[in-house]
């Protein structure tokens, strides 16, 4: 029979773990903000080459969806940094990040409302930058995120 000092240390650190790991929904939501705006830094890549106002377009709606699964993965991102024992660190760099990721991204899809030429080469630099920036966050956001004292 355990001790209860042994069960209740036990219980913490479980529950510690629990929420410093992202939920599936979360991950889900999280991961696909990369080939959502990915997509978009393609398709701005291609009608910079070609001059296909389509592919601005494709470029619109793909941003648009990514800036959906940024924004649910940054309420997510929100509620862990609440929850979270020490709000430094980590679960704060992510979620600036996020904050960071749908912000830009918002400011893209505004420049991609323009004109369809009008909107090069800003919409593709600012392609090029969130879509570094999700890379960034999905990568902290999809590792452990506890410190290193709570092992």
């Amino acid at each position: 029979m355990r001790s209860p000092a042994v069960t209740e240390t036990t219980h913490r650190t479980h529950r510690r773990s629990r929420r410093s790991t992202p939920n599936p929904l979360h991950a889900t939501l999280l991961a696909g903000t990369v080939p959502l705006f990915l997509g978009a830094l393609l398709s701005d890549i291609a009608y910079y080459r070609s001059y296909q106002i389509q592919w601005s377009n494709f470029s619109s709606w793909l941003i648009a969806g990514g800036l959906v699964f940024c924004g649910l993965a940054l309420l997510f991102a929100l509620v862990n940094l609440i929850r979270a024992e020490h709000k430094a660190g980590r679960p704060a760099l992510y979620f600036l990040l996020l904050l960071a990721t749908w912000v830009l991204g918002f400011v893209n899809s505004l420049e991609h409302a323009k004109d369809a030429w009008a909107a090069m080469p800003n919409g593709l630099i600012l392609s090029l930058i969130v879509t570094l920036l999700a890379c960034v966050a999905t990568g902290i956001g999809l590792t452990n995120l506890r410190s290193r004292g709570a092992k």
